[in-house]
């Protein structure tokens, strides 16, 4: 094939062409600059006050600080019930007798043979009588359901009347003078535990909050079924609301230092200038005063001021954020770039790029 041939004339206007589009592109690009600056110029940041709590987010139920289940301990027909739902009770108080008119009379009569064998003289039968006697003492006893602590009956479903099975529970026995939880907390979190630490918690049968505290924390984790390492620690509130009653849900937070006051902004209102920190205050008039401000991170994106600001100023944007489509674009460099070193790697490593890169 013959090559093609271009007069001087054509390769003048080509030479043209290609100038005019370089020049197009190198206008279009700085007009992007200037906008983009004017733009973050145009940007202003507001200096806001926070509170900063450095808390243990956790959840539950709470509990009684005692619970008795009130259960029969023998077989037998109830002769007597000495409370009801809802009534105050006091250690050792009677709740309930079953019939025992059969042990009273074994006792009467064991009691007949031991002063029979004192008359006669036989200490070895004696002894033995008197740990008989033992025995039928403790199930008389055990025909009556007696309180074990002050407390309050909060279940009772039981009458005169009726036959009870060993083991049959018949109500619930509890102590609200104090509620408890079990909490877990995360393995990382562990270390910031210390018993006495304030606790809030918020319950949804509650209006307001309620304060209780850290009580203790075991030694040793536990790992959960859903392969999560914990330990569970105990927290409890004195004197809960009487709207609060035991097996209430909650969540609440454990606070690890008292909540702090922060003044936080936008790190893009923070300029750095010959090893200071500044900002620029926009005023009511249009311009700008420059502050020297001394600053710390505070989360993604923000810093708190430390000094040099009270509150509610307006600052003059100093950078901008950067964009995820640059972010994108040099990705895809990036991966261009690998692609092309991967061939001139097979090629014998001719065309390498230079040392700097592209």
């Amino acid at each position: 094939m013959n090559g093609l041939k271009f007069s001087a004339k054509q390769k003048m206007i080509g030479i043209s062409v290609i100038a005019l589009i370089v020049l197009t592109c190198g206008l279009f690009g700085a007009r992007r600059i200037v906008a983009a600056k004017k733009s973050a110029s145009s940007v202003q940041y507001t200096v806001r006050s926070e509170i900063y709590e450095n808390v243990i987010e956790i959840a539950g139920t709470v509990s009684a600080a005692k619970e008795q289940s009130l259960e029969a301990l023998n077989d037998g027909t109830v002769v007597g019930v000495y409370v009801k739902e809802g009534d105050h009770v006091k250690k050792g108080d009677l709740i309930l007798q079953e019939d025992d008119s059969e042990q009273k009379y074994n006792l009467a009569k064991l009691d007949y043979d031991i002063a029979t064998a004192k008359t006669s003289g036989a200490r070895g039968e004696i002894a033995l009588l008197e740990t008989q006697r033992l025995s039928l003492v403790r199930k008389i006893k055990d025909r009556k359901i007696v309180a074990t602590f002050d407390g309050v009956i909060a279940s009772l479903d039981v009458n005169e009347g009726d036959y009870l099975e060993a083991k049959d529970e018949i109500g619930t026995l509890v102590d609200t003078s104090y509620l408890t939880a079990e909490v877990e907390i995360a393995e990382t979190d562990v270390y910031k535990l210390k018993p006495g630490q304030k606790v809030e918690f918020t319950f949804p049968a509650y209006s307001g909050t309620v304060e209780g505290y850290l009580v203790s924390y075991p030694a040793i984790g536990e790992v959960t079924s859903r392969g999560a390492t914990v330990v569970n620690a105990k927290v409890r509130i004195d004197n809960a609301p009487e709207a609060i009653l035991p097996n209430f849900s909650f969540t609440g937070k454990i606070q690890i230092t008292e909540p702090e006051s922060k003044l936080v902004v936008e790190r893009y209102a923070i300029g750095h200038e010959k090893g200071s920190t500044f900002v620029e205050i926009l005023e009511a008039n249009g311009k700008t005063q420059k502050v020297e401000v001394e600053v710390e991170p505070y989360g993604i994106g923000y810093v708190n001021i430390k000094s040099g600001l009270e509150g509610g100023e307006k600052l003059k944007a100093q950078s901008s954020a950067s964009k995820s489509g640059r972010m994108r674009i040099n990705s895809r460099n990036a991966n261009s770039k690998n692609q092309r070193q991967q061939q001139n790697g097979m090629n014998g490593g001719f065309g390498a790029p230079p040392p700097g890169g592209f």
